[in-house]
């Protein structure tokens, strides 16, 4: 750990950028309690392994896919440490030939860069263009972690305060799969 990191449990004070802050102010208009930590920028589930140390919990993998006509886009939240199979996942949503979606479907949809997908991005997509998977491993577990919008700072948040009292505000039913 950074000697620049440092738990927090509410909107910080410092400069950020604005869809960071919408995820604070979401989660305080929501009255959902998180942990969270500032850290270097993570671009990859590597990189994450001494926050996950310290918030002691399992990050997940954010994947935007989309079927081959790009009609279709679909956010998967994953552990980490399961390798993603298309085929797996395909069967389940009813959709052939997935693939990753171009980060311009990310940034368009869910106001979110590269690095930095995460659940808070469906508070922008307000046309449900996105549809949300989550293995059923995900909600097995008490926490769940994401970034707030950014890759910089990871948050630890009830599961059930996800599932029950923010997607319900975004709209978005996930379905949810086994791979």
């Amino acid at each position: 750990m950074d000697k620049y990191e440092r738990l927090f449990d509410s909107k910080p004070d410092n400069n950020r950028i604005r869809k960071e802050l919408d995820t604070y102010e979401v989660l305080q208009k929501l009255e959902i309690p998180f942990l969270g930590i500032d850290h270097e920028e993570a671009m990859t589930m590597e990189d994450l392994q001494a926050v996950e140390k310290a918030l002691d919990v399992k990050v997940s993998k954010n994947l935007l896919l989309c079927n081959a006509q790009k009609t279709k886009f679909y956010m998967l939240i994953m552990p980490a440490d399961k390798k993603f199979l298309t085929k797996n996942l395909s069967k389940q949503v009813n959709s052939s030939r997935l693939s990753f979606a171009d980060s311009v479907y990310m940034e368009r949809f869910l106001n979110i860069t590269p690095g930095s997908l995460s659940i808070f991005g469906l508070m922008y997509d307000m046309d449900n263009n996105v549809q949300l998977v989550i293995d059923k491993t995900v909600l097995e577990d008490e926490y769940f972690a994401c970034h707030p919008c950014i890759n910089t700072s990871t948050l630890k948040i009830k599961t059930s305060d996800i599932m029950n009292i923010f997607l319900p505000l975004t709209n978005h039913e996930p379905i949810i799969v086994e791979l």
